[in-house]
C-alpha cells in the first residue's frame, strides 16, 4: 500500500490535482469558522448548545449541507441550497417535457441545466438565508431571540436592523455560491466530486471532537457494566466492533451488485464475425444512494420546526402541543422511528423510479442488438427489469433502514452522546464511504492508464 501510495505523488499530474483539492478543501474549512459579525456567537452558541429541540434540528441539518449553522458564519448555509436546486431540476426533467428533451442533447443540454441550475441555487440562498435569520432571531420566542443579536448593529429597539439584515443574507448568499464556484474548480482541475468532497471534509471535521469526547472524562479502561452515565472498557469494545460492522456492511451494499446475463446479437461484415459476446447489465443493491435518508429526515424536521414556532409563539398551547412535539423527537420517540423508516422505503422506490427506466434501458439494449437470454427485446425486458429493480430496492432500502437507527439505538442502548453515534451508521457514514470510494475510483483510473495497478487492487 505505502509503495502504491508513493507510486500516486511521482505522477505530476495527480500530484498537482491532489493538492489543489487539498488547497480548495483548506480555503472550505477556513471559510466554515469565519462567522457573521452581527451575531453574537457566544449567545447562539448556548442557544443551540443544550438539549433543546431547536439544537438538535440545526445539528442534523448540518450533517448532510457542508454548513456550520450552530454558528452563523458566511458558510453558514453550506452547499444545501445547490443539492436542492439539482434535485429539484432532475425531478423536473423526469415530468416537464423541455427539461427531458434538453437532458437528452449531450452536453449541450448538460451545461444549460447547469446555468439553470445555479440561477435557481442563487434564489434558494436568498430565500433560505432570510429565513434562516429570521429563525436567529425568534429562537425561543417572547424576545428570546434578541439576545443574540450583537449590540453594535441593532436599533433603538434593540432588534437587527432591516440593513444589517440584508447584509447577513446577501453574504450568506455568497459564501453559498462560492463554496459551489470551489466545488466547480475540484471538478475541472482536481481529483473527485467537487460537491460531495465538502460535505466529506465537513463530516470528517467532526471526528476529532467526537473522538475526544469518547475518550474524555465519561470514559474509563476498567469494566464499568453498561449504562450508569459511564463508558467503561467493555462499552468501548463494543463500539469499535459495531463501528467496523457497521462500515463493512455499507461497503458491501453500496458496491453490491444485482448482474443481469445479456447477450449480444452476431453481425456477419464480410469475412469478420463482430458480437456474440455474453456481458454483464449491473443493477445497484442500493440504487438510490444517500438521497432517501436526506429526503426523509428533511421532511420529517418539518413539522418539528412548525410545533416549535408555535409553541414559542403561544406558550399556553405548550400542554397540548408538547406531546405532538415530543413524537418527532429523534433520540427518543418510538414514531420517529418508524415514520423514518416508512419515509425512508417510500423515497428509495420513488427515487429509483426517478433515475432508473426499465423502458429506456430496454429500449437502447434494443438499439444496441443485445437482449437478455428468456426473454423477447421491448416490453418482456421492460417488465422483467422493473420486477428485479423492485425486489432489490425492498434489500436497499431495508439496508438504509436499518444504518439510518443504528446511531439512535446505539445512543438509547448505550447512554453514549448522538455525536458519537452519528458516525455509526445514518448519513454521514453513507457519505463517507461513498465519496471514498469516488475518490479512490478516480485515482485508479489516472494509475491504469499509466499501466499500474489500482489502490485497492492486491
Amino acid at each position: 500500500m505505502w509503495e502504491k501510495l508513493r507510486i500516486v505523488f511521482t505522477i505530476p499530474e495527480l500530484r498537482r490535482k491532489i493538492f489543489l483539492t487539498l488547497l480548495l478543501l483548506g480555503i472550505y474549512r477556513i471559510g466554515y469558522w469565519i462567522p457573521l459579525p452581527m451575531i453574537d456567537q457566544a449567545a447562539l452558541a448556548e442557544k443551540v448548545g443544550d438539549n433543546s429541540p431547536f439544537g438538535q434540528i440545526i445539528r442534523q441539518m448540518t450533517v448532510f449541507s457542508a454548513s456550520n449553522l450552530s454558528q452563523a458564519t458566511i458558510f453558514g448555509l453550506g452547499i444545501m441550497p445547490y443539492i436542492s436546486a439539482s434535485i429539484i431540476l432532475q425531478l423536473l426533467g423526469s415530468v416537464w417535457k423541455p427539461l427531458e428533451e434538453l437532458r437528452k442533447e449531450g452536453e449541450t443540454g448538460r451545461k444549460k441545466i447547469n446555468e439553470y441550475t445555479r440561477y435557481l441555487t442563487v434564489a434558494i440562498c436568498l430565500i433560505q438565508s432570510w429565513f434562516y435569520i429570521q429563525t436567529l432571531l425568534s429562537a425561543g420566542g417572547g424576545g428570546g431571540g434578541d439576545r443574540i443579536v450583537a449590540a453594535d448593529f441593532t436599533n433603538a429597539a434593540g432588534r437587527l436592523t432591516i440593513g444589517w439584515t440584508l447584509t447577513a443574507v446577501v453574504t450568506m448568499t455568497c459564501g453559498t455560491i462560492f463554496l459551489m464556484w470551489l466545488g466547480e474548480q475540484i471538478d475541472e482541475f482536481g481529483i473527485g466530486n467537487g460537491i460531495s468532497l465538502l460535505i466529506m471534509a465537513g463530516i470528517l471535521a467532526r471526528m476529532p471532537d467526537a473522538f475526544i469526547q469518547l475518550l474524555g472524562k465519561s470514559s474509563s479502561f476498567s469494566l464499568t457494566g453498561f449504562g450508569g452515565g459511564s463508558m467503561g472498557l467493555e462499552t468501548l469494545l463494543v463500539l469499535a466492533v459495531l463501528f467496523v460492522a457497521v462500515v463493512l456492511g455499507v461497503v458491501f451494499i453500496t458496491q453490491g451488485q444485482r448482474r443481469i446475463p445479456t447477450q449480444s446479437a452476431k453481425h456477419v461484415r464480410g469475412r469478420r464475425v463482430f458480437g456474440g459476446n455474453r456481458q454483464y447489465l449491473p443493477l445497484k443493491l442500493n440504487q438510490s444512494g444517500v438521497m432517501p435518508i436526506i429526503f426523509a429526515s428533511s421532511l420529517l424536521m418539518v413539522p418539528a420546526l412548525l410545533l416549535q414556532a408555535v409553541i414559542g409563539m403561544k406558550a399556553d398551547w405548550s400542554t397540548y402541543l408538547s406531546p405532538v412535539a415530543d413524537m418527532f423527537n429523534k433520540g427518543t420517540s418510538y414514531t420517529y422511528n418508524i415514520l423514518y423508516i416508512g419515509l425512508i422505503f417510500f423515497f428509495c422506490y420513488f427515487w429509483t423510479a426517478i433515475s432508473f427506466n426499465p423502458k429506456e434501458v430496454s429500449e437502447n439494449l434494443k438499439d444496441y442488438g443485445t437482449f437478455i437470454p428468456g426473454y423477447r427485446p421491448g416490453r418482456r425486458t421492460a417488465d422483467y427489469l422493473e420486477k428485479v429493480m423492485v425486489r432489490i430496492t425492498y434489500v436497499g432500502a431495508g439496508f438504509l433502514s436499518l444504518v439510518a437507527i443504528v446511531p439512535t439505538v446505539v445512543s438509547a442502548m448505550l447512554g453514549v452522546s448522538g455525536a458519537i453515534t452519528s458516525f455509526y451508521g445514518g448519513t454521514s457514514l453513507l457519505i463517507a464511504v461513498s465519496v471514498a470510494f469516488d475518490l479512490v475510483q478516480k485515482i485508479d483510473n489516472h494509475l491504469l492508464m499509466r499501466n499500474y495497478s489500482g489502490l485497492l487492487e492486491s
